[in-house]
């Protein structure tokens, strides 16, 4: 017995196949606009939203969770517990979330954004204003100089 499939019905099951994946699947979330912000300013956004936030990647050590800066935003379909029941459910709503812990320029021993790049200028004259700042206040301050 031969079974004879026409280009048809190829076509045709291919198409039906796209429309099932296309409309099967949930509906998708564009990420908060965070990049740039403070972990504790961008998880206040998304969950003042009604999202949940996650901590996906978080490079270096050197500031405090809530000052590191946000450097990608990405929404995700993920599988958590109910609150009302011992099942799981999607939940479309989770925003993952990038860091930089090391602060907002590179120097010598630690990374950030490089100094040729305009956000990097910008973080290291912002740095040495408050250090030049900060020298004039200790020599203004001290006594019998």
């Amino acid at each position: 017995m031969k079974i004879a499939i026409g280009f048809g019905a190829v076509v045709g099951a291919s198409a039906a196949g796209c429309a099932l994946a296309i409309l099967g699947a949930g509906a998708a979330q564009a990420a908060p606009d965070v990049v740039g912000e403070t972990y504790g300013d961008a998880a206040a956004a998304i969950e003042g939203g009604g999202g949940t936030v996650h901590v996906a990647v978080s490079v270096g050590s050197r500031l405090p969770r809530d000052e590191c800066v946000v450097t990608n935003a990405w929404t995700v379909r993920q599988l958590v517990p109910m609150t009302t029941d011992t099942y799981y459910e999607y939940d479309e709503g989770v925003t993952q979330l990038a860091l930089n812990c090391e602060g907002d320029h590179a120097t010598a021993d630690h990374p950030g954004a490089s100094v040729a790049s305009p956000e990097g200028r910008e973080a290291k004259a912002a740095a040495e204003q408050a250090e030049a700042e900060q020298q004039g206040i200790v020599e203004a301050s001290t006594p019998d100089e």
